[in-house]
């Protein structure tokens, strides 16, 4: 699903909503979202999930074309861990 589905589908639902107001309330979530992971913090949604920054630390990686060693730069990685609700209905 993209976003521009997960807005038709809440707009859908809730017909009582202008789609305009669904949009702006999801991109209004996604972008606090991404503020809060940003400044290094943890966004958890009780039954769905938790996103969280880790760090990757430099290292020797390789260049798939030609197998010669290129240095990767240090760098933090948006990382999701799903919530136990979550992880119960996929495995029914």
């Amino acid at each position: 699903m993209i976003k521009s589905e997960l807005i038709n589908k809440i707009a859908d639902e809730n017909p009582h909503l202008y789609h305009r107001d669904v949009e702006q309330l999801v991109s209004s979530i996604f972008d606090e979202i991404t503020e809060a992971l940003s400044n290094g913090d943890r966004v958890e949604l009780r039954g769905f999930g938790a996103f969280s920054v880790k760090k990757r630390e430099a290292r020797v990686g390789r260049n798939p074309r030609t197998g010669e060693q290129v240095q990767v730069e240090a760098k933090h990685v948006p990382y999701f861990k799903t919530g136990k609700d979550l992880r119960e209905r996929l495995n029914k």
